[in-house]
């Protein structure tokens, strides 16, 4: 579980594929990976995948602790299906989040790292101190999609400012310190990012549409 609160930025360093599956290894920013262990989860452009190897510094000098700089993941071919994963190439940025642990600061909303699959920059917009992205989706998500709320993009929790439901669109609108600690600073139109919707969102969305299914008179009524 995750708070969508990027914490800063790696950088892949190596990557291996083999048939349906892809090993790579993420270079963590200064100190983050402190007390990472084998096993633990790390969400990465918001896809939660697994420790399978940690690697010490190069730097480090002699007679010091083990300072882990970098990690290494593997990524199946659900999760190459479904997200940007297998589009990461050596030297590629990512956006990290160690996993929530009791007592953190929930500064976004919760967060699975379960993708629900991509979503496409359309437009980037630039007024004066603000930075606005345009995104596409598949028509049948848009129903999950509602101005003011919670969405997931590459691990971020962000708000959902316009929707735009003829387009299948939404937009989100980014501070500065946002697009300094993530990667939303290098993106373009045309890329694609990690969408993952919220939920709650869409819990309340389906057991409505199932309630009224059953019970059509009450639709009808309104």
């Amino acid at each position: 579980m995750f708070t969508g609160i990027v914490k800063g930025l790696g950088t892949v360093v190596s990557g291996h594929a083999r048939p349906g599956l892809v090993s790579f290894t993420v270079e963590m920013p200064a100190g983050y990976a402190d007390g990472l262990q084998i096993g633990a989860s790390v969400a990465i452009d918001g896809v939660c995948l697994t420790v399978t190897d940690m690697y010490p510094s190069p730097s480090q000098g002699e007679g010091q602790g083990e300072v882990i700089a970098s990690a290494s993941f593997d990524a199946m071919q659900e999760t190459l299906e479904r997200t940007t994963i297998g589009a990461l190439v050596e030297g590629s940025r990512v956006n990290v989040e160690r996993s929530y642990r009791v007592g953190d600061e929930v500064g976004g909303h919760i967060v699975s790292g379960h993708v629900t699959g991509t979503a496409d920059i359309v437009a980037i917009d630039a007024p004066e101190n603000n930075h606005v992205i345009t995104f596409r989706v598949p028509p049948e998500w848009m129903k999950y999609i509602l101005p003011k709320g919670f969405v997931a993009l590459d691990g971020c929790s962000l708000t959902i400012v316009d929707v735009n439901r003829t387009d299948s669109t939404f937009t989100v609108w980014l501070i500065p310190e946002t697009l300094r600690m993530t990667t939303f600073g290098f993106k373009k139109p045309g890329d694609k990012v990690n969408l993952e919707i919220d939920s709650k969102t869409q819990t309340i969305v389906d057991t409505v549409e199932s309630f009224l299914s059953v019970h059509p008179q009450i639709r009808n009524s309104y």
